[in-house]
């Protein structure tokens, strides 16, 4: 992404606060005037003193007095301005991590699995950051950097001519020092974002798994990926601070040699008469302060490409395409039939995995899907679900296609419960009622009784208020999943999706919930996904899949007296 084109971008939400930009810009105005008025004011005071008994007190006084007036009236404007500079950044900021954040949700999945969750989270929070930091330090000196220089060269002008004309023909040089090491800088802080969203991404999947991590023993095997993770960020942020560093010592270089210049110039002119002490001095004070914005506006200009680059990697996640969602619903009160009709589907297009899937519910059926790992069970779930398109054939529900309707409409009507359960920072109560915050606590403990968990819940410190952190804090798997299911339940839909909900559970409670399962699945569509065959034997139809197949269907018994690879499976889990 140009950086011209990220500019054009982020001037488009910094114009959201146009009042607080005019109102900054008015106000930096005052503050730069006031300062450039004071060397003027600081001239008139010293040729009032210059001379042995020639001192003008009364002249004298009115100078030092407005000086006084000038350093509070900018003193003040400053502030204002800097309150002003800091609301249309963190603003600016703000709206945009907002949007970035929105559109997470509206992508497709396939966009979050493809992605490193570390490196988006970098993108969101640290590159947002950054872009903020170089922002407000843009609007601080940028604005005022470029006021100074044209205010000091304005008054150089009506001081002497010449002189001004020095100061003109120099600066030049000031300007290509920094647009060639700005060239370069731009190029090493893109490269140091990347790797910082590396590093993020690592650091976050390690510590996640670090029980796995541990008992592979692998700690110094992650120690030293991110070592040469940290060393490539550390070379990339070294060749960044060095080329970025060296932009305000060559600026400084060229501005030193323009003061001398207009120190030299000016001091000729005072022996010819041609100035007065006065007007010297304040033309040295103008030559300093006409290259003083120069060495800020380098130092901003550096600090910006940082932010440029940061602002870009948030953008592409603004600019994430989203999922070209449809605004059709499903009818209401819908009753839950099925039809899936030829099917295909792969997530890498040239390799195969479902192909001409074909099965037909009706409503309250239930549908188990089994089969090794790897065959597509999972799969067939995302589809239902409308995580993914099918590449090939349609789905139906109720006799309307879901490819049709609006994935918020599909899912209302869905509950699901995965073997990969989720938990929020928040309380047990929370958890539960994550699908449905307007629940009693009645309802709560009702639907906690149905799963049973309410036992486990009970010995716990807090009870229903004891707050667990991220993924389940120290709950066991089988706890987790405990309250996912109790999620489910507090709130049943018309469509139940279990894929591996009761892995996790030992074996007497899976017996008691698969009895409470009984009862909720009663009148309901169901799809179960299940590695123990036990419990999907009461199945209306059941799929047996094998290499994105489905190579047999049925109920139990007849699968079972076809003696074919259900049978095979079935028997093998009892030997």
């Amino acid at each position: 992404m140009k950086s011209s084109f990220i500019i054009k971008r982020v001037l488009k939400y910094i114009m959201k606060y146009k009042l607080s930009f005019i109102s900054s810009f008015v106000l930096t105005t005052v503050t730069t005037i006031c300062s450039l008025y004071i060397p003027v004011l600081a001239g008139r005071a010293i040729d009032d003193i210059v001379g042995k008994g020639n001192v003008n007190f009364k002249s004298l006084m009115v100078s030092l007095s407005y000086i006084l007036i000038a350093l509070i009236a900018g003193g003040i404007s400053q502030y204002i301005a800097n309150i002003f500079n800091n609301k249309i950044s963190n603003g600016t900021v703000k709206d945009m991590r907002e949007e970035a954040f929105e559109n997470l949700q509206n992508v497709p999945v396939s966009y979050i699995d493809t992605q490193e969750v570390g490196d988006i989270v970098s993108r969101v929070i640290a590159d947002a950051e950054q872009f903020a930091d170089g922002l407000i330090l843009g609007f601080q000196n940028l604005f005022s950097g470029v006021m100074t220089i044209v205010g000091t060269l304005f008054f150089l002008f009506t001081i002497n001519v010449w002189i001004a004309l020095i100061v003109v023909i120099l600066t030049p040089l000031s300007l290509f020092v920094s647009k060639f090491i700005s060239k370069k800088t731009y190029k090493y802080f893109q490269k140091q974002s990347i790797q910082r969203g590396k590093a993020t991404a690592h650091i976050e999947e390690m510590i996640s798994n670090i029980k796995t991590v541990k008992s592979y023993h692998k700690e110094d095997k992650v120690c030293k990926d991110f070592d040469e993770i940290n060393e490539e960020l550390g070379r990339d942020s070294l060749k960044a601070t060095f080329f970025s560093s060296i932009t305000n010592p060559g600026t400084r270089f060229v501005n030193s040699m323009v003061y001398a210049a207009v120190g030299l110039g000016g001091a000729f002119f005072a022996v010819a008469g041609g100035i007065t002490v006065g007007n010297l001095s304040a033309s040295l004070a103008y030559a300093n302060q006409y290259t003083k914005p120069f060495n800020d506006i380098t130092g901003v200009i550096t600090e910006l490409q940082n932010a440029i680059a940061c602002a870009g990697r948030l953008l592409e996640v603004i600019d994430a395409e989203p999922y070209p969602d449809k605004k059709g619903r499903l009818p209401e009160n819908i009753k839950g039939s099925f039809e899936v009709e030829n099917v295909d589907f792969s997530y890498d297009k040239s390799v195969s995995l479902i192909e001409g899937l074909n099965f037909s519910l009706k409503s309250g059926q239930r549908l188990a899907i089994v089969g090794p790992t790897g065959c597509g069970k999972t799969t067939i779930i995302n589809l239902l679900m409308g995580f993914y398109d099918v590449d090939k054939g349609e789905i139906m529900v109720d006799g309307v296609d879901i490819n049709t309707v609006s994935k918020k409409s599909l899912r209302q009507n869905m509950g699901m419960v995965l073997q990969e359960t989720w938990l929020k920072s928040g309380t047990i109560r929370e958890n539960i009622a994550f699908g449905n915050e307007s629940a009693t606590d009645e309802e709560i403990i009702e639907a906690a009784k149905a799963s049973h968990a309410h036992s486990f819940i009970k010995r716990l410190s807090k009870g229903y208020d004891t707050y667990v952190g991220e993924d389940g804090g120290n709950l066991s798997i089988g706890q987790k999943q405990l309250i996912s299911i109790t999620r489910l339940m507090l709130n049943p839909p018309p469509i139940l999706i279990l894929d591996e909900a009761t892995s996790s559970i030992d074996l007497v409670t899976e017996q008691r919930i698969t009895r409470s399962f009984m009862k909720l699945m009663k009148g309901r569509t169901c799809f179960v996904v299940a590695h123990r065959l036990k419990t999907i034997v009461e199945s209306d139809l059941i799929l047996v899949m094998k290499d994105g197949n489905v190579v047999e269907r049925g109920t139990h018994r007849e699968l079972l007296s076809e003696n074919g690879f259900y049978s095979e499976l079935y028997k093998s889990q009892f030997e």
